[in-house]
Formats: structure tokens, C-alpha cells, sequence
């Protein structure tokens, strides 16, 4: 792997990143019934994280020479507060497994630095996972 094929896949992943606070704040607004205070809120505090991995992508690209995409992945739509839990699931096993390969690259390429934060997005978004599972458990369609 060269430098330029690191900061594409960085790149794909920065717009998961942004991909992901869109879809954070927007199921914000959507969630209904008698949990939204609380899945609201839920959603909004993934919101921070997410733009500290964004910001550390977007400056770690710009550090190897590249440029950061501005374009976030698409979301996806979600109806139900079930929905849009599912997706979210969807995507932060996504970014586990993204993050968890991209470690090994920068790795491979004698980037220590980069490969230990990036082990750190992933215990991040691990426990994003598994927070989401749990509210999953269990769920009754309101």
C-alpha cells in the first residue's frame, strides 16, 4: 500500500464520519413516541465523538499530503425509532470493522501514531455498538 491509497481509504472514512454526525442529528429530530427525550439524547451525545474522529481524519489527511472530502457517506432512511436504530447498528459495525483494517494499514506503513488512534476509534465505536444492541434488546414496536 502506498501513501495515496492510505488517504483514499481515510477519506472513505472521514465520510462515513461526517455521514454519520447527519445521520445522528437527524434521527434526533425524527425519534418519536415515549422514549424520544431519551433516544434523542442518545443520538445527539454520539454526535461529539463522531465529530472528534472526523476532525482527527480530516487532519491526519491534510498531514500526509491530501486533501478531506466534505462529501458524507449516504444515510440511511429509517422510519421508526427501530429503524433507525437498526441503521445506526449497521453503520457503527461499519466503521468497527473500517477502522479496525485501516489501523493495520497505517500500521503496515509505519504509522504508529495513526494506527493507535485509529485502535481507539475503534473501542469507540465498538461501544457505540454495543450501547445500541442493548437498546435493541428487547424492543417492542410502540
Amino acid at each position: 500500500m502506498d501513501k495515496a491509497t492510505l488517504i483514499k481509504n481515510l477519506n472513505e472514512d472521514l465520510s462515513g464520519e461526517l455521514g454519520a454526525i447527519i445521520q445522528y442529528l437527524t434521527y434526533a429530530a425524527k425519534v418519536t413516541g415515549p422514549y424520544r427525550p431519551q433516544l434523542a439524547q442518545f443520538f445527539l451525545t454520539e454526535v461529539a465523538d463522531e465529530q472528534l474522529h472526523a476532525q482527527y481524519l480530516a487532519n491526519k489527511i491534510v498531514a500526509l499530503g491530501g486533501e478531506p472530502t466534505t462529501t458524507p457517506r449516504p444515510v440511511a432512511k429509517a422510519q421508526t425509532n427501530k429503524e433507525m436504530l437498526e441503521a445506526i447498528l449497521e453503520a457503527e459495525r461499519q466503521a468497527t470493522k473500517d477502522y479496525a483494517q485501516r489501523a493495520k494499514e497505517a500500521d503496515a506503513m509505519g504509522e504508529k501514531g495513526l494506527s493507535v488512534q485509529l485502535e481507539d476509534m475503534v473501542r469507540d465505536e465498538s461501544g457505540h455498538s454495543e450501547e445500541t444492541e442493548r437498546i435493541l434488546r428487547d424492543w417492542a414496536v410502540l
